[in-house]
């Protein structure tokens, strides 16, 4: 049986975020909806009738989506310690581009970030990590668009040291979920070239807080 919209944990962390911060919801309507294989809902897109603490109505139209985490993977080459971003390559719906970005996915019903982050990363990239690998970069959710969804974004990333070699055995391997529709290729490329490749704000973003978690101020000063 499909899980209801309003029973669904990003319906109620959304709406309990707007009701938190002093915003009163007179109702919400489902105009779509997609589920995954289990019945949970996956995106909705919501028209809702809300007052703000000021009296004003908000802008009504909704894409729900919920959690998502965002994960920088670093090689770092043993001998040179030159470093490499390993990114994800597939066409995506904002223009139909292959698109170059950090492994990336959605938490749905959970609420260990690291844990989705780290399994985002195998599924992508083939890379077995544990959470305990990655580093946090923002403890509350950073909103990529904030008139339109509430997308709630958590930024991770891992450095890993590795020689030439194994690092060239990462570059285009096929991956991701054909259920999915997940047509991923890894892309391996040093770190200065893959920020240039990266064109969505969230991946960009990442480099920047990255760099500066580092402390890597002359990479920095290069992009």
């Amino acid at each position: 049986m499909d899980e209801k919209l309003v029973d669904s944990h990003k319906y109620n962390l959304w709406k309990g975020r707007l009701e938190t911060n002093g915003l009163d919801v007179h109702s919400v309507d489902e105009l779509y909806s997609r589920r995954n294989g289990k019945g949970e809902v996956l995106f909705s897109l919501l028209y809702t009738d809300a007052t703000t603490p000021e009296g004003d109505k908000i802008p009504p139209i909704c894409f729900l989506k919920g959690e998502v985490v965002c994960v920088l993977i670093c090689f770092i080459e043993i001998e040179s310690r030159e470093k490499y971003l390993l990114l994800v390559r597939q066409r995506r719906i904002c223009d139909g581009s292959l698109t170059y970005e950090h492994p990336a996915g959605m938490l749905d019903s959970e609420s260990d970030a690291a844990s989705v982050a780290a399994r985002e990363v195998f599924e992508e990239t083939g890379i077995s990590i544990k959470k305990e690998e990655l580093v946090e970069l923002n403890k509350d959710p950073y909103f990529p668009s904030t008139g339109t969804s509430d997308e709630a974004m958590y930024l991770f990333y891992s450095e890993i040291e590795l020689s030439a070699e194994e690092i060239a055995k990462h570059h285009n391997k096929t991956q991701g979920l054909i259920s999915d529709h997940e047509h991923i290729t890894t892309h391996v490329v040093p770190f200065l070239e893959g920020h240039k490749l990266i064109t969505n704000v969230n991946g960009i973003l990442l480099d920047f807080m990255y760099l500066k978690d580092v402390e890597d101020w002359d990479l920095m000063k290069r992009l």
